[in-house]
């Protein structure tokens, strides 16, 4: 086994995340050294941690290349010795493989699951605790959806993060139209990435996933896009809330929601939000401390 140094720094969701994107964009990057992003707490959902693996002491050009992640300074890191170590290994723990029901989501370091519907994600990317609960649900609200004999044919993920709710949808609905779109710009690249990890083709026409960079529903090709017959967004109770009217002028009458990464506590407060706009619930289940909401349109 050789020697293994674990570096754990703090930081912002978006700060680690865009670290995370600009080390998968260096071409130079030392690949002995791995790197991990993951939440600090379920109800802590904007504050991350990340994980620096190497198989050595940092040096200091280790220390340097990662700092340079960071656009706007790097966080302080603290060292942290792991004798007898496979680096590999430690550097996989948290980003076991997560199974919803057929979907197996894993790091491209796990072998595929003989038995599941594979869906790979880079440990890069890896999901912090509130993640695993809410994908995981909508993993297997999704596969309800489709057993309830649910066929949308215009589908968008809102928010799609890494783009794997687009992609389950893509495997249920293998015909239907599938959109998905977040705020951030570098969830492009990421998405794109992770569509050639998984052969989900890329494009805009039936039986593709189409990126695009925008501001919730306000953009003028999503809107073109719609209506919806199934809308997907795994973000946070609040934005859920103030977006409500959006995706209902957004969906197409009879058309489901599916709503995810809020707290069982806000489960009310969201649903009071939508029933005064014409949703009603479907279907409902929790993980832990997180709700998962199938709400219908009249």
């Amino acid at each position: 086994m050789a020697e293994a140094w674990k570096l754990i720094g703090y930081g912002s969701k978006a700060s680690i995340e865009a670290a995370l994107v600009a080390q998968d964009l260096a071409n130079d990057w030392d690949d002995d050294i791995g790197l991990a992003g993951f939440e600090v707490a379920e109800d802590k959902p904007d504050e991350w941690r990340l994980d620096v693996y190497l198989p050595r002491k940092p040096t200091v050009s280790d220390k340097r290349a990662i700092d340079s992640l960071f656009a706007e300074g790097a966080p302080r890191f603290r060292s942290k010795r792991l004798p007898d170590s496979d680096w590999v290994t430690e550097s996989q723990k948290g980003v076991d493989p997560i199974r919803a029901g057929r979907f197996v989501v894993r790091t491209p370091e796990h072998p595929a699951a003989p038995d599941g519907v594979d869906l790979v994600i880079p440990a890069s990317q890896a999901f912090g605790t509130g993640q695993h609960a809410t994908t995981a649900g909508c993993l297997v609200m999704l596969e309800r959806m489709r057993r309830e004999g649910l066929v949308p044919r215009n589908i968008i993920d809102v928010g799609t993060g890494t783009g794997l709710l687009a992609f389950a949808a893509h495997h249920l609905w293998p015909r239907a139209l599938v959109t998905a779109s977040d705020i951030d710009p570098v969830c492009e690249i990421v998405v794109e990435s992770n569509a050639r990890l998984n052969t989900v083709p890329l494009g805009g026409a039936p039986g593709q996933v189409l990126m695009r960079t925008a501001d919730g529903l306000e953009d003028s090709l999503l809107k073109a896009r719609g209506p919806y017959d199934l809308l997907m967004a795994n973000i946070l109770a609040r934005p859920l809330i103030s977006m409500a009217s959006d995706f209902a002028d957004a969906v197409m009458p009879g058309g489901s929601v599916l709503l995810a990464g809020l707290l069982t506590s806000q489960e009310q407060e969201v649903r009071r939000a939508y029933r005064r706009i014409g949703f009603r619930l479907a279907r409902k289940l929790e993980r832990g401390d997180w709700s998962i909401l199938w709400l219908r349109r009249r």
